[in-house]
Order: structure tokens, then C-alpha cells, then sequence
């Protein structure tokens, strides 16, 4: 929420940090708007979080509330850690986005309307059995009514566009009342616009014409109370060079670069398009020139069926999916875990069961993750804190499963896929290095001969001389590798892979506490892109003088080996998760800690406001007779 108001010289207010959402139909080219504005704001030097929202719908029908897609970015000089909880300036390009949106914007907030937008049709379809600009409901908050539409088509209208394509540039008007409410530059802007139309030259020459109008009309509209401009401070982070990153990004980038840090010439990622995990295969497509191989199969089971050739043919095989994906994958999991290959699984979660909700986000597949596979079939675990993390969460993935020789499951979600914040771009020389070895001597060579560190059988590229070799979906025998039925034999291979993924547990970081003391009354632990919303929520609780902690969970199978312990030096535990509560009953399950489930399954992440009233309700101050002690974190 904006914070801080001050005069300033020129008639602009300062604001510590603020939250914007655009809203309107599928059609309006909100995500444009918002993406674009994001990186104004990066050039600008703020920190910010962003949340994308947008339909399962290709195109849903105009002006109906479930067409609304929305772009919500937090930006400030502070340390943004979420998308924000409250809107402090909402733009709705119609009355549908109004409705859909007007919920979360604070009490004296600003709502950017298009009059031209509010007409009887539309409002129908928006359930509006009257213009609410002409009467009260509104009264709470800071109405600016512009004919967006028609001030687009004037600033359009020397290049000669349909009303249609005129119509099509009003996001960029918008968009440039905003850079100007801000102090933001164009010239990013611009000069993208310049290469995404350079064959429509004309179509690019209208965009900035609208973008330009926007602009001059904040510039030059008369001052009001309501209508005035902001300065945000420049966030002081790290010295270094910083990009816009989103979490499919860094999954991208970090399987690269982990393929670079295993010494593994070729990455075959094969996958199926599915929401929202194909921006994955889009935007690893891109990376050829280092490496990369992209194949889009015909369906799940041969998408994971191709990047597990690919492992058995000593590259790093890489399939991605959602939970109904996930699903229908499960079969050639137990297939990797049987045959003991290093395959990694990007696993961008959605809302479920089934098809649910496309383009909504949610913690659904831990429980699928973990024990979703017929028999005794385990294996490892991750998932990133934040954008950012998932660089590091895909090297890690990459070094686990060549180590381990086993399949590891990264769980991201839809939030942290479409997401972004900036990221620090790290050297080179700074990054991991654990080169694998393939197998080359014949001496004493079978297919499931162990590593006795880690259990690891050897990894052999087909065509080695002398170490020809069969492996598959049957039992192998412990000594030999050959097919075995022996019910002793069958024991003694499923404790040994057993054994390899619990030892998993002394070659990761013991669990450490994100913010507060090691013991305490409280802990509230999360796992996933709950991060943001935890940690700012326990440092509220900190600063009112709580006794409260946060730990955060990357390692979910298996569970760092100090876990249990440490959990146990709390009175009590809370997990909030965006499920039903599926971590909560693994923790009990596991160290028999009597943890406290914290669900939310709306398909929107936490807000930090709900986690921190849940905290009030189980962590009181020392004004409320606790006696309970503990510095602001």
C-alpha cells in the first residue's frame, strides 16, 4: 500500500511504495501494460513484485467478468517481498473490471476509468443495474473519469488506423498517464514498441502516439487533489548488474546453468503445452545455442518418455508440467526411479482437480509430488521461495539428480511462473561446479553397481565398449543388475533406494530460520511462493513485539535432517499453504508435531494482512500478558 505521502517541489508526493493494477478485458492488452510498466519501474530503480491474473480463456467473450485480466505490480524504495495486499490505484478499462477488481482497491484509493467503456451494454454484462460513476458507490475512493477511447483515437488519428485498431492502442494511453503519474520514462517503452511493430511501422508510430498522449495529458490536465503526480525513491540493494526475471526464467536459465555445472554437453527438455508450464518449452526454445534441445510430443507420457531417453543416452533429460501433466506422468517416474536416471520435472502448479482452474495458482501437488507413484517409489523433492530462487533451485535439481542418479521434482506454481522481481545477475567464476562421471571402465562393471557414499548407481552412455548393459521397468538383482523375482532381493533393492534419497538429507543446508530466534512460541513455516508473504507478515508480528518465527521449507523430500528438532523448540507451529493443508499433515506424519494448517485454495497467493492476523491469534504481545519478550526483525 502507499505509505509516506509528502510535498515536494513541482507538486509531487512521495510515496515509499505503491500498488498499481490494470484491468479490463482479455483483449486489452493488460499484460502488455503491466509488463511494460514493470520495466520502467526496474530502469527507475525501485524493487517490486508483480502479479499476473488472467483467464483460462483464449479470448471470453467482451466485457464479461470472467474475460477480466488484471496485472498487478508493488513497486517501491522498499524491500517489496509480495504483489502487495491493497490496490492504491486501479485502472479499469471497463465496467467488467471494475466489478472483478473494485474489492481489493483500499478505501481512498484511486480507480482510473474509460467513460467511453460504461455504456448500457456493457454494464448489463457487467451486472450493473446502473452507471456506478453517477452515483455513490463509489464515494470511497478517487475517481478520475477519462474518455479514454476518444483521446486514443484523436492522438491516432494522423496515422490513419481503423476504429478497430485505434481502438486497440488505448492500453498505451493508459499506460502513459501512469509512467507520468510516476515519473517514469518512455524510452524503453518506446523503443520495444519499435521492435515488435518494425513491419507495421505505422501501427508502432500509433502505439507512441498514444503512449506520448497519455503522457502530455497528465502533464497538461489541470491539478487536482486527486490528479497529481508521485516520486518513488530508488531501492538501496546490492551493488551489481540486475535484470527483470520471471520464475520460468530462472528455471530456464538455472537448468542451463546447471547443465554447464555437471559438464553435460546436451539438455533435452520434451514437453506438452499445458497451463502454466508452457512458457517453460517457449522460452528454453530459445536457448539452442547453448545446448539445448526442445521437443513438443504429442502427449505427457511420451514428453516424459523422451527426456528420460535422453538421461539414459547421458544428456540432461528435462520434462514440465501441471498437476493433471504430473498425473499422467507418474507412470515413467516409477520408470526413472526403477532405472535409477537423473530426470528433472518442472512441476508449475495450478488449481485443481482435474482441469480446475487453468490460470490460477496453487500448492496442489505436494502430496502427488511425494507419494504419487504406485509402490514404494521415492524420490527428491524442491521448491523455490521466490523468481529469483528458482535460478538457484534448478542448479541444485540438476546436481541432486546426477549425484543421486535419481528423478528430482521441482514444484514451482503458477504465481511464481508468470511472476517477476529483479534479479541480480550472478558471475560466472561465483557459480556451482559438480561434474558428473560417465562410467568407462569394464572392470567389475554391472548397470546397479552402488556408490557406497551415495548409493548412486553409475551412469553409462550407450555405446561405452565393454559396458553394454540392459536396464528397465523389472526388478534387477543387487549384485548382478540381471531381472530378479527373489523376495529377498526385491526387499534389499527397494530399502537401498530408499536409503539413497534419505541420504539426500546430509548433503543439503540444515533448515535454517528465515527471520527470528531458533525456539520460541511460535513458528509459522511455509514452503514455496508463500515466502514473501510469511516473512513480511512474522516481521509486522516481530515488530509488534511478537515471539514469532519464520522458517521456510526448499527441501521437501527429504526434509533437512535438523528439521524435526528444530521444530520441536516451539510452542506451536503454524503452516500456511495454498492447499488444503498438505505440508501441515506431512510435518505431523513425519516429527509428530501437533502443526496448525493455515489454507487458502482461492487460486490467488496469501496476503500478508491474513497471515499476520493469524499470527495475532496465536502469538499475543507482552501487552497481552504473555510475557513474552523479542526485538522488531
Amino acid at each position: 500500500m502507499a505509505t509516506s505521502a509528502v510535498s515536494r517541489p513541482g507538486g509531487r508526493e512521495t510515496r515509499d511504495s505503491v500498488v498499481i493494477r490494470f484491468a479490463g478485458d482479455s483483449g486489452d492488452g493488460m499484460q502488455v501494460t503491466g509488463s511494460q510498466f514493470t520495466l520502467e519501474t526496474a530502469l527507475a530503480g525501485s524493487d517490486f513484485s508483480t502479479f499476473p491474473d488472467f483467464p483460462a480463456e483464449i479470448r471470453a467473450p467482451t466485457g464479461t467478468t470472467f474475460g477480466v485480466s488484471a496485472f498487478q505490480i508493488h513497486f517501491g524504495g522498499t524491500d517489496v517481498m509480495t504483489p502487495g495486499d491493497s490496490v492504491d490505484v486501479l485502472v479499469a478499462m471497463n465496467p467488467a473490471a471494475l466489478t472483478v477488481e473494485m474489492n481489493d482497491l483500499k478505501v481512498g484509493g484511486t480507480v482510473i476509468v474509460d467513460t467511453d467503456a460504461f455504456n448500457e451494454r456493457n454494464l448489463k454484462k457487467a451486472g450493473y443495474a446502473k452507471n456506478p460513476l453517477e452515483d455513490d458507490s463509489l464515494a470511497r475512493y478517487q475517481v478520475l473519469k477519462f474518455d479514454i477511447t476518444k483521446l486514443t483515437a484523436d492522438a491516432v488519428k494522423p496515422h490513419g488506423l481503423s476504429s478497430r485498431e485505434a481502438h486497440l492502442c488505448r492500453n498505451m494511453w493508459a499506460l502513459g498517464l501512469l509512467l507520468w503519474m510516476y515519473g517514469h520514462e518512455r524510452t524503453a517503452t518506446i523503443e520495444w514498441l519499435q521492435r515488435k511493430f518494425a513491419k507495421k511501422p505505422v501501427i508502432a508510430a500509433a502505439n507512441i502516439a498514444a503512449l506520448n498522449a497519455g503522457h502530455a495529458f497528465g502533464e497538461t490536465a489541470e491539478m487536482t487533489e486527486h490528479m497529481v503526480g508521485y516520486v518513488v525513491p530508488k531501492a538501496a540493494v546490492q551493488a551489481g548488474r540486475y535484470r527483470t526475471v520471471s520464475g520460468t526464467e530462472g528455471l530456464a536459465w538455472g537448468l542451463v546453468a546447471g547443465m554447464r555445472a555437471a559438464g553435460i554437453e546436451k539438455m533435452v527438455f520434451a514437453g506438452y503445452p499445458i497451463t502454466p508450464a508452457s512458457a517453460l518449452l517457449h522460452t528454453l526454445a530459445n536457448l539452442r545455442a547453448y545446448g539445448v534441445v526442445t521437443f513438443q510430443a504429442e502427449d505427457e507420457i511420451a514428453a516424459s518418455g523422451a527426456a528420460l531417453g535422453a538421461s539414459y543416452a547421458g544428456a540432461l533429460g528435462v520434462t514440465s508440467s501441471s498437476g493433471p501433466g504430473i498425473a499422467l506422468k507418474t507412470e515413467m517416474l516409477g520408470l526413472a526411479i526403477a532405472t535409477e536416471l537423473p530426470l528433472i520435472v518442472i512441476d508449475s502448479q495450478r488449481a485443481g482437480p482435474s482441469t480446475g482452474m487453468p490460470t490460477k495458482a496453487e500448492q496442489s501437488d505436494l502430496f502427488q509430488a511425494v507419494h504419487g507413484r504406485n509402490a514404494d517409489a521415492p524420490l527428491a523433492v524442491l521448491a523455490p521461495t521466490s523468481t529469483a530462487d528458482c535460478f538457484n533451485i534448478a542448479i541444485e535439481a540438476v546436481r541432486l539428480a546426477t549425484k543421486y542418479m535419481t528423478p528430482v521434482i521441482v514444484l514451482s506454481d503458477g504465481y511464481l511462473a508468470h511472476a517477476a522481481e529483479p534479479w541480480r545477475i550472478p558471475h560466472e567464476a561465483d557459480l556451482p561446479r559438480f561434474p558428473v562421471t560417465y562410467r568407462t571402465d569394464p572392470e567389475g562393471f554391472h548397470p546397479f553397481l552402488r556408490d557406497p557414499e551415495t548409493l548412486a548407481r553409475p551412469w553409462v552412455r550407450p555405446g561405452t565398449p565393454q559396458l553394454e548393459h540392459r536396464i528397465g521397468g523389472l526388478e534387477r538383482d543387487y549384485d548382478s543388475g540381471h531381472i530378479s523375482y527373489d523376495p529377498d532381493n526385491h526387499a534389499r533393492m527397494t530399502a537401498a533406494r530408499a536409503a539413497k534419497i534419505a541420504g539426500i538429507a546430509n548433503d543439503i543446508p540444515l533448515q535454517g530460520v528465515a527471520l527470528g530466534e531458533d525456539h520460541g512460541k511460535l513458528a509459522v513455516v511455509g514452503w514455496g511462493s508463500t515466502f514473501g508473504a510469511i516473512h513480511q507478515a512474522v516481521k509486522i508480528a516481530r515488530d509488534e513485539g511478537r515471539d514469532v518465527a519464520h522458517i521456510h521449507v526448499r527441501y521437501l523430500s527429504p526434509f533437512p535432517r535438523n528439521l524435526g528438532d528444530l521444530l520441536k523448540r516451539y510452542d506451536r507451529v503454524l503452516v500456511p499453504e495454498m492447499n488444503n493443508g498438505q505440508l501441515v499433515k506431512l510435518l505431523r506424519a513425519e516429527y509428530l508435531v501437533d502443526a496448525e494448517g493455515f489454507s487458502k485454495v482461492t487460486g490467488k497467493p496469501f496476503r500478508v494482512t491474513d497471515i499476520a492476523q493469524r499470527i495475532r491469534g496465536g502469538a499475543p504481545p507482552p501487552s497481552e500478558g504473555s510475557g513474552l519478550g523479542g526485538e522488531a526483525g
